[in-house]
């Protein structure tokens, strides 16, 4: 027994079990995240193949249709629609032949495969030491964000070409052997896009100058046989247009994601706004691919790649929507000491590759600058300010860690405890947390709106028709005291002014001050807070969009009287700002009471005295108060917000365990003056 338990061949049988079921986890994920990929390959597909013929490719339409510019016999420019250049058009004139149809299905095919290699060589570049696990995992899951990104979706649907120059830079320092081959595709990219040419520094100074001189030749190779097959198209193109400078649409339109096309948004133009350009555009450059090369010669390759790429998107005068794939390139780089730090970089990048800028940031005008600025304001710090790591850094691969509580055993036994949520003492990153509630919240905007059909009068038929429903059961309970509830507060001038301010005010200003405060004074509490409002949320969504119901002041013939937006037309109901933005029957349940609930309950466990916990009970009393005064939700909805936040204390108690609560440490004794035997304590 004693040699089976110190390693025999049973220890041994037991290793190797153990060993292959870590392989066989590994597979299971690995098959998950491919189908995953694919998934999102197939829809990316579908959505371009199933858009009307006349909506979808438009700007391969615009080249090498039947009347596209590349059939034209004058100048590819003469229209501004080709924004290439010449070599591009001079390689994209064959394609005209083609069968209009099967081109439009072989470009979508063939650029969800450049999308596929692309994935792939990322994987095979990232920086070494990398473990097999996150070597076996990375390809599906870079396809998968290459898929969801904007850039790659605007180019399928576009029927673009700017996948193609990025994957020929990646090729070009990854993938060929010998710096000549190198040279040559990263000089038929800048032969695509001239600003590819910022590669030259990065390979002249880490040692690659055969690469930099083989760049050279191909992109003045192939520029000279456009000039000879195409000279007036490429004098019109590098001399008039400066290379490509005046062509395509507007520069200051929003999908114009450069520094120059931020300076026209903001009101400068002419030459102020030019020579503002080229000093900026010469300070980001200069700075961008010092960098750069810092973290080439730091053995991060890729990350050096993405800088320079980012440096690109800025100091290019057009960097259009489509060719800003650079920027999702840069989430490789590491950035922050500790590990609740470390995803802040790479979810920030991933939100805003992959998500509209409205969502992003509020809609709100004081921060219209910073909205439509996004993705080059993400570029910009990459190239520029973003501390990524270095890989001597003690913290490259082991960051400070995370201080959990003790584990506690599942709560039930098939629903395992979410290791992500976890019971943290330290306290996570705030500008991820405030970035994720600004995403949630806008998410949950656009679920609300979305569950009557787009609109805030869709669904009204239905609405009413719940609306009438809970009427009955409340009369039913004996509780249908909405109306006399309103009129009553109506007559009286300083309660219903009183009611219509708290109801405007407290729903946001409580509860986000309650998670500041815990985030400041009690970050453990603050998770298990944070996590209970989100699954209450959560639920709420399901409710709204499951039964879409009237609130009192929009139910016809009720004679509520709608106290905070007046009295209403129901043919042409006016709420003010949010006409349009929210969905008025969203009533069920009342998020109002629940986030009321949710701070009183919060603040009843964890205030240390007895009138601050009263305090807190208050405001869901008055909460609820005036939700009904106003109009503006049925008793029972302030049931089902009462119901969705237990729901949300439940799973967040099922799914990550107790509220952790750190360890008293112990009061350490000093024994520096010994007790006199005799038990008296010294004078």
């Amino acid at each position: 027994m004693a040699n089976v338990e110190h390693g025999g061949t049973a220890g041994n049988a037991f290793g190797a079990g153990a060993a292959e079921s870590a392989r066989a986890r590994l597979r299971a994920i690995r098959i998950g995240l491919w189908v995953i990929a694919a998934v999102l390959a197939i829809r990316q597909v579908t959505v371009v193949l199933s858009t009307p013929k006349g909506e979808r490719l438009t700007d391969l339409e615009t080249w090498v249709g039947p009347n596209g510019v590349l059939h034209v016999k004058g100048s590819l420019y003469d229209s501004t629609q080709f924004t290439g250049t010449p070599f591009g058009g001079l390689v994209l004139k064959p394609l005209t032949r083609a069968a209009e149809q099967a081109l439009g299905w072989g470009w979508t095919f063939g650029s969800l495969s450049l999308v596929v290699v692309l994935g792939l060589v990322v994987a095979r570049a990232l920086p070494h030491p990398v473990s097999r696990r996150t070597a076996l995992l990375a390809a599906p899951v870079a396809i998968s964000l290459l898929m969801l990104s904007l850039p790659v979706r605007n180019a399928l649907y576009l029927g673009q070409t700017s996948i193609i120059p990025v994957l020929l830079v990646l090729l070009g320092c990854f993938a060929v052997r010998g710096e000549r081959a190198s040279g040559l595709l990263i000089g038929v990219a800048a032969a695509l896009q001239p600003t590819m040419l910022l590669f030259a520094p990065l390979l002249w100074f880490t040692g690659r100058r055969r690469a930099v001189e083989s760049s050279a030749i191909t992109f003045a190779g192939l520029g000279a046989l456009a000039w000879a097959a195409m000279p007036h198209d490429s004098t019109t193109y590098w001399v008039h247009h400066l290379a490509g400078v005046g062509l395509g649409g507007d520069a200051d339109d929003l999908s114009n994601q450069s520094l120059h096309g931020a300076l026209l948004r903001i009101g400068l133009n002419g030459p102020l706004e030019i020579t503002l350009f080229l000093l900026l555009g010469a300070a980001v450059a200069a700075l961008g691919l010092r960098r750069a090369i810092r973290y080439a010669r730091d053995g991060q390759l890729l990350l050096a790649v993405a800088i320079t790429g980012c440096v690109a998107v800025v100091v290019s005068p057009t960097s259009w929507q489509h060719q800003l794939l650079w920027v999702l390139l840069a989430l490789v780089g590491r950035v922050g000491k500790k590990t609740s730090d470390r995803p802040m970089w790479p979810v920030a990048v991933i939100l805003v590759m992959t998500l509209p800028a409205k969502m992003m940031l509020p809609n709100m005008a004081a921060l219209f600058p910073l909205r439509d600025n996004v993705v080059l304001l993400a570029a910009l710090a990459a190239a520029t300010i973003v501390p990524f790591l270095s890989r001597t850094s003690e913290y490259y691969r082991a960051p400070i860690p995370t201080d959990y509580a003790r584990p506690v055993p599942t709560r039930w036994k098939r629903v395992p405890l979410l290791p992500f949520l976890g019971r943290v003492f330290t306290r996570p990153n705030l500008l991820l947390e405030l970035l994720l509630i600004r995403v949630g919240y806008s998410a949950y905007q656009q679920v609300r709106l979305a569950a009557t059909g787009g609109t805030s009068a869709g669904g009204r038929a239905t609405a009413e028709h719940h609306g009438d429903q809970i009427l009955s059961i409340e009369r039913f309970l004996h509780i249908d005291i909405e109306h006399w509830v309103n009129h009553a507060v109506f007559k009286v001038e300083w309660l219903r002014d009183f009611f219509d301010f708290y109801y405007e005010s407290f729903h946001f200003v409580v509860p986000l001050t309650v998670l500041a405060v815990l985030y400041a004074r009690r970050p453990g509490d603050y998770r298990w807070a944070r996590s209970a409002l989100g699954f209450a949320t959560l639920i709420a969504l399901l409710g709204f969009w499951l039964f879409p119901l009237a609130p009192p002041r929009l139910m016809p013939g009720l004679g509520v009287v709608d106290t905070v937006h007046g009295v209403q037309d129901f043919s042409k109901p006016d709420y003010g700002t949010l006409t349009a933005l929210t969905n008025q029957y969203a009533a069920m349940p009342s998020l109002h009471f629940g986030w009321s609930l949710w701070c009183g309950v919060v603040i009843a466990v964890l205030a240390p005295k007895w009138w601050m916990k009263a305090l807190g009970l208050l405001h869901p009393l008055f909460t609820v108060s005036a939700i009904v005064a106003t109009g503006n939700h049925w008793v029972l909805d302030a049931v089902g917000g009462a119901a969705v936040v237990g729901a949300g204390f439940g799973l967040t108690h099922l799914l990550q365990g107790p509220r952790p609560r750190p360890l008293m440490k112990p009061v350490e004794v000093s024994m520096k003056e010994p007790v006199p035997a005799t038990g008296r304590t010294p004078s």
